[in-house]
């Protein structure tokens, strides 16, 4: 017995070590089994990472326990997308990606093994391994595609890389007296969030790279120097009187003393940080009272930009250098409020976009800074902010966030095989906080995004008179609430009278349309004038976040444009809807004939929304003589300009029918005239009024021969509200020489450089009919 059992431990060992070994493979071979899930809440949050991303994929990264982290693509499938997708708000994932396709992540792999059925409202509800338990690394991270559609009414959070984990809010906190009246705060003591009070920063090791950073996020470009013993006295408690001796009579410290509680200390940024938490810091621990004993409270001083700058020297300095710097290079277009929009850079005369390869906040906040702003709150992708027109200039733009301007930054060539216009990048920056929507409100909408329109004008609140109230009035309006854009300015406001406000407070209101606030528009002050003060007729708006953005296709309009000499008993329908000039009221009718420069339109929608009439079905005008409905009187101008600008011939064109003739790739038509159907054009689509239509002309009867410029200018009133209406213009050099025209030149009118716009103001004029 005793030689079988010692010859049955070795085999029996070499057994359990076989079984052992083929349990490990399976076990390494099959998906864990899924453990216990330990939801975080409902504050998990989700955002996209990686490169090359765009604003709808993207490495997916969850914030838990205080740490960003990734997701392993084991067992990883469509439902898990469609759960995250949901999360950042689009309808649907599209597919998802294995392998770190957007590049490895760093730090932890919060979730491994993930199983969602597909209906859960967070990821945290999915079966998983348990938060933190993987056996993957970086190589296996996971990344979504999400349907390129929002959840209707979601508000949008996904910001590119941007990670706010400890340090979340900052301010500036004012110590000097009347520092506290006075926006924006340019100067104060650097204060962040803890728990439900503000903690300061120790400045031992503080620089202007750290100071950079805060004015950054303060909406501020600049830094500069501040007076350091100056807020020594800030810091110590000492008697009033003292305190004034010392600092003087110009400026004097807030008497009141404040516990310091540092929260912070041995802050380190390199300066191109968009948010102080990027920056390397340490926290105080335990008792903080006690703390930063050699230092005192950070401080910093910034510039303010041109929109934000305070007291007229500091206004004319800047003025002074905008002169000498000329017409900038860089502009944003497109945006609902102050320091958002697509990114366009002029080169070669002509304004172009950016392609988004690449794009991050390092890039976006070269641009934010160099318009005067602060660092960049977003790096917006896939023309979030509308589609722009003409060239894309750049792509791949690489800066490190120190450049002066994007011009500065290494970027490469483009060609037409790398980007479309769906891929213009954008940018929301940081700008100062100025308080003006404190002093404006809705009241009695169904919606927080509509209502009568209430401002407080000193102490009193009050309602806006409506007379002469428009879409530009109602763009202000809605940018100073922080709604968006204007989608329709309202001038009877009786079914929102749900106010104890009746008194009107203000009248006159005349916008240009890019104000931050109603009070920057021009309006009567204290001298009110209003043809019906009461509350049945103040102002009202109805704002949304996404717009339209129409404009014209200028090469079609050079390539149709010619003369025909029409009979006038072919022109009874034209008449009839006044699209001759006033004197062919006087010629003899049948006979006879009019002369008319002809041409096709061929009208974009390149922003975020439909266009659609203003007019519902219902109030639709009905012309017997075309047989068709009128949604718009007026949708077009055209009209024929001396180079001085005097207006010698004019016509206008009726929205005929308002429909999607063709659309961009994928982009399905909606509007359609026939049967009486809904008018509009779609966002990607176009409506073509062709040359041989009706009213698509100008009467040139009565012109001279000379050289002239072509105007068109489509929705001229501003009665539909747009995301950008100085894009609705589009300009042409002509020569008529009294029977031929040459139309060369064809441009959006905001296209070119200011001294290409001149060159085409002061043209000359054609000897002969050769156009170089």
């Amino acid at each position: 017995m005793g030689g079988c059992s010692s010859w049955a431990r070795p085999e029996l060992l070499l057994l359990l070590l076989l079984l052992g070994s083929a349990w490990l493979r399976v076990g390494s071979a099959q998906p864990t089994p899924p453990g216990p899930t330990h939801p975080p809440g409902p504050q998990l949050r989700v955002r996209l990472a990686g490169y090359p991303r765009k604003h709808n994929e993207g490495r997916v990264e969850v914030f838990y326990n205080e740490e960003w982290g990734t997701i392993c693509d084991d067992d990883f499938t469509l439902g898990n997308a469609h759960v995250l997708c949901r999360h950042l708000g689009f309808v649907a994932a599209t597919g998802w990606a294995h392998s770190a396709k957007y590049g490895k992540g760093v730090g932890r792999i919060w979730l491994d093994n993930v199983n969602c059925a597909g209906n859960e409202k967070s990821i945290g509800d999915c079966k998983h391994r348990g938060w933190g338990n993987s056996d993957c690394s970086h190589e296996e991270d996971a990344g979504v595609v999400c349907k390129d559609e929002r959840i209707p009414g979601f508000k949008d959070s996904n910001v590119i890389e941007t990670e706010q984990s400890h340090v979340e809010e900052v301010r500036l906190r004012p110590v000097v007296s009347g520092g506290r009246r006075q926006l924006p705060v340019t100067e104060g003591i650097v204060e962040v969030r803890y728990k439900d009070s503000w903690a300061q920063i120790c400045d031992q090791g503080w620089d202007s790279h750290n100071s950079r950073v805060v004015c950054g996020m303060m909406g501020f470009p600049a830094e500069k120097k501040v007076n350091r013993n100056f807020y020594k006295l800030a810091s110590k408690s000492q008697p009033k009187q003292k305190r004034r001796e010392d600092v003087g009579p110009k400026k004097r410290l807030f008497t009141e003393r404040q516990q310091l509680n540092y929260r912070l200390h041995s802050v380190s940024c390199t300066g191109t940080e968009v948010h102080l938490s990027l920056c390397s810091f340490e926290f105080y621990r335990g008792n903080s009272s006690a703390a930063c004993s050699s230092g005192m409270p950070a401080v910093v001083s910034c510039v303010p930009g041109p929109l934000f700058a305070t007291g007229n020297a500091h206004k004319k300095k800047q003025r002074q250098q905008q002169q000498q710097q000329g017409q900038p290079r860089i502009r944003l277009k497109g945006g609902a409020r102050v320091g958002e929009g697509r990114v366009e850079v002029l080169k070669s005369s002509e304004w172009g976009t950016i392609c988004d390869d690449r794009w991050n906040l390092q890039s976006a906040s070269v641009v934010c800074r160099e318009l005067g702003f602060g660092s960049a709150k977003e790096a917006l992708t896939g023309a979030r902010m509308g589609q722009g027109t003409g060239p894309i200039h750049l792509n791949e733009v690489q800066c490190r966030g120190t450049e002066k301007s994007l011009w500065d930054c290494p970027s490469r060539n483009i060609t037409q095989e790398d980007c479309k216009h769906t891929e213009d990048a954008a940018v929301r920056c940081n700008i100062p906080y100025m308080g003006y929507e404190n002093l404006i409100r809705l009241a009695g909408g169904r919606t927080e995004f509509e209502g009568r329109v209430e401002v407080k004008r000193g102490s009193k609140w009050g309602t806006v008179c409506s007379d002469g109230w428009t879409t530009k009035e109602a763009m202000v309006a809605c940018r100073q609430l922080g709604l968006g854009y204007s989608l329709h300015a309202v001038t009877e406001t009786w079914y929102w009278d749900a106010s104890n406000v009746t008194e009107m407070v203000m009248s006159g209101v005349k916008c240009a349309g890019h104000e931050m606030s109603l009070s920057h528009c021009q309006h009567h002050g204290a001298s009110l004038s209003c043809r019906n003060t009461g509350t049945r007729f103040a102002a009202g708006v109805i704002c949304s976040e996404t717009a339209s953005d129409l404009l014209l296709h200028a090469p079609l309009v050079q390539e149709t444009a010619y003369i025909e000499d029409r009979p006038l008993h072919m022109l009874y329908c034209a008449a009839e809807e006044n699209c001759l000039a006033s004197s062919a009221r006087l010629a003899n009718w049948p006979y006879g004939h009019r002369r008319l420069l002809r041409f096709s339109s061929q009208i974009h929608n390149r922003g975020r929304a439909d266009f659609r009439p203003k007019a519902g079905r219902h109030s639709w005008v009905w012309h017997e003589c075309h047989r068709h409905y009128h949604s718009m009187d007026i949708f077009t101008h055209y009209d024929i300009l001396t180079p001085n600008g005097t207006k010698v011939a004019e016509g206008h064109k009726a929205s005929f029918c308002l429909e999607d003739t063709e659309c961009e790739e994928d982009v399905a038509k909606r509007y359609e005239c026939a049967n009486f159907g809904e008018q509009g054009i779609t966002v990607g689509c176009w409506d073509l009024y062709r040359h041989d239509i009706d009213c698509q002309w100008i009467d040139i009867t009565d012109v001279k021969p000379g050289n002239y410029i072509l105007q068109v200018v489509i929705n001229p009133n501003f009665e539909v509200a747009e995301s950008d209406f100085t894009n609705n213009a589009m300009k042409c050099n002509c020569k008529y020489d009294g029977h031929r025209i040459w139309v060369h030149s064809c441009h959006i009118g905001d296209a070119l450089s200011e001294e290409a716009n001149k060159r085409f103001e002061q043209y000359p004029g054609q000897l002969n009919n050769q156009i170089s």
